[in-house]
């Protein structure tokens, strides 16, 4: 493989032959000197060519300055030159003076995305729209989170697991399920790993996590919702309510965070032109029902059967800015009425469960709970459900055998990128987005 340096390690490279490989960003092709700003997936550096003289005049049939004309903004190259130190160069205090470029795919000139194009057009051309550079941090972001998440869950005994997606039946309910045909029969796409994150509990393997992809038949066309995204998933037994789960997620996020800052602070004050905050732990906690009532002093009434709205989640997060000086907040304790059958009850009143959303400046982005682990409690809350225990045989079969108490979250990764970074909508922050009229590119 050719030796090649990247962008981000010139300025540490003593002056000297250096060969770089990206693409033209752009292209200034003057009469006495060429500029060329050549990027690759770490920053930009500048190229220059000043066109040989004679007589003060430039020199004719220069092979080299006609090969740098043809160049086309996105075309990739190899850069073959000299590199040098000089702090009047305002692109890093750096240049490559060029001694040769190597034209590797030249691109159509005529491009299809400007930085004012619409969302949906650059989703069109999502390959084009990464390449920014703001694009290129998101996703260098999104691997040191998952990084700090492992580094815990190693530091911590967890164990990771890969859930299958193709399912018999629904995974937590008979709406929101892609069908597709099975050779003989049908299969559903996973809504979540639920059913077998608990299978894992009883598995004896104590504390398990998953990074993948899960599917939603949501017609919605909010700006955080997708057909497909990426959950993130915990599950650990021997816990002794939903505080000890919340106490994990919240230790998760403030690592992440800790991470990002760190590592990316300056570079997402540059772009994105906010100054990353990291969490206090612990984060605030209020009830659901105590919750409905200070979003009504703020005047607002949630009508949704007793589950925040997302005007309710908005309101519940600017309180506990106002009280704590805190971005995070934990809903708990919700209605039996709006969680899954799984889910346990409070001892001392059994219409509610063992419950939390945790919402991120007014957006909610996980449901966590402790499960109930008893067999025939179980049981017994899938009937008052309205579902039959035989159409959840084989879910139910995992706690025949002994069931340690469990609990865990999922959390959707978009929108913990979302958020972090201040952004609209998680199509900015996603590689490929899929919706309701969207399975291009």
């Amino acid at each position: 493989m050719r030796a090649r340096a990247l962008v981000k390690d010139l300025s540490a490279l003593p002056a000297g032959p250096v060969t770089v490989g990206g693409w033209v960003e752009k292209l200034r092709d003057q009469k006495r000197i060429q500029f060329i700003i050549v990027r690759d997936e770490t920053g930009d550096v500048q190229v220059t060519y000043p066109r040989p003289v004679v007589d003060d005049q430039p020199v004719e049939d220069d092979a080299l300055a006609e090969k740098v004309s043809t160049l086309t903004s996105g075309s990739f190259v190899w850069i073959t030159g000299r590199l040098v130190h000089d702090e009047r160069v305002k692109l890093g205090g750096l240049e490559i003076q060029l001694d040769d470029v190597e034209i590797v795919t030249m691109a159509d000139p005529e491009t299809p995305i400007a930085d004012d194009t619409s969302i949906d057009k650059r989703m069109d051309w999502r390959f084009l729209d990464i390449r920014r550079p703001e694009m290129n941090l998101v996703f260098r972001i999104q691997s040191t989170i998952e990084h700090a998440w492992r580094q815990y869950w190693a530091e911590n005994d967890f164990v990771e697991i890969h859930s299958p997606k193709l399912m018999a039946s629904a995974s937590e309910s008979n709406a929101e399920l892609f069908k597709l045909e099975y050779f003989e029969t049908h299969a559903y796409l996973a809504q979540s790993p639920q059913f077998y994150k608990q299978m894992a509990m009883m598995s004896g393997l104590g504390k398990i996590f998953e990074i993948g992809p899960v599917f939603r038949a949501d017609p919605s066309f909010t700006s955080r919702h997708a057909t497909e995204f990426v959950s993130v998933d915990i599950e650990v037994s021997w816990i002794e309510s939903h505080e000890d789960v919340m106490a994990i997620q919240e230790q998760l996020l403030h690592r992440a965070i800790s991470a990002v800052k760190e590592k990316h602070g300056e570079e997402i004050q540059k772009h994105f032109g906010i100054e990353v905050k990291v969490p206090s732990i612990p984060f605030p906690r209020v009830p659901l029902l105590e919750a409905i009532e200070i979003i009504k002093e703020r005047g607002h009434t949630v009508e949704r059967g007793g589950d925040l709205d997302p005007e309710g989640e908005r309101q519940i997060a600017a309180w506990a800015e106002e009280k704590y000086g805190h971005e995070f907040v934990f809903v708990t304790d919700y209605p039996i009425g709006v969680r899954p059958f799984y889910h346990m009850r409070h001892e001392d009143n059994p219409q509610l469960t063992k419950s939390y959303d945790l919402i991120w400046r007014g957006t909610e982005i996980t449901t966590g709970a402790q499960r109930e682990h008893r067999l025939d409690v179980l049981i017994e809350q899938v009937k008052q459900k309205g579902l039959e225990p035989e159409g959840l045989k084989t879910y139910l079969d995992f706690f025949k055998y002994g069931a340690p108490s469990h609990g865990g979250f999922g959390m959707g990764l978009l929108r913990v990128l979302m958020l972090l970074l201040h952004q609209p909508n998680i199509r900015e922050v996603g590689f490929l987005f899929r919706g309701p009229n969207r399975l291009e590119p």
